[in-house]
């Protein structure tokens, strides 16, 4: 059986590119999911808006208490440490830019289904079993999706609280994308009759 070419598997790639994209919108918009992931700042949000005025912060990620590789044998700063508090502080360069975000939204969903493609079109060949499909090419979006859930929780921050909804976001979009694949896969080609 011949190889599928990634070039044939454009109808599953915007498909399903579309499919996850209106997926995201309806959970981030319309589910309960994600209600909880961000805070109120509450009565704290002025004095907080006014500090970061005043102290004009460059855009980009701040980590408080810092301290270099050096400094972190003095002391002073082992105390700094364990008083605390700690905090990551995300500067934006402007306002958020619904519209150039949700475009790099669909870009992003796009590149991942694409590079979910190329691994079922280097592992399939054409009239592949509709659930080996799905295996391969979920597993793939799986992993691209959800598998980021994690080390933000790790390293970034992220409340644990927001591990089990990023993960249902990844496995939605995932099983879409396998879905939508195994009902598109190319059928195997015809095969000739031998002529004697």
């Amino acid at each position: 059986m011949p190889n599928i070419s990634l070039a044939s598997l454009w109808l599953p790639i915007l498909v399903s590119t579309v499919l996850v994209f209106v997926a995201s919108s309806i959970i981030w918009m319309a589910s309960p999911l994600h209600k909880h992931d961000y805070k109120d700042p509450g009565d704290k949000e002025a004095p907080l808006l006014e500090f970061l005025r005043q102290h004009a912060f460059e855009p980009g990620v701040y980590y408080v208490p810092w301290a270099t590789h050096k400094e972190m044998k003095n002391p002073e700063t082992g105390e700094k440490f364990k008083r605390g508090p700690w905090a990551m502080l995300n500067v934006f360069p402007g306002m958020p830019n619904m519209g150039r975000n949700l475009s790099l939204w669909f870009v992003h969903i796009l590149i991942v289904t694409t590079l979910a493609a190329y691994i079922g079109a280097n592992t399939l060949i054409a009239g592949a079993a509709y659930l080996k499909v799905f295996q391969i090419v979920g597993t793939a979006a799986i992993l691209a999706h959800a598998g980021y859930a994690l080390p933000l929780c790790i390293w970034h921050g992220q409340p644990w609280s927001q591990l089990p909804g990023r993960v249902i976001d990844g496995l939605i979009y995932g099983l879409l994308t396998a879905g939508v694949f195994g009902w598109l896969w190319p059928h195997a080609p015809a095969l000739l009759p031998h002529l004697n």
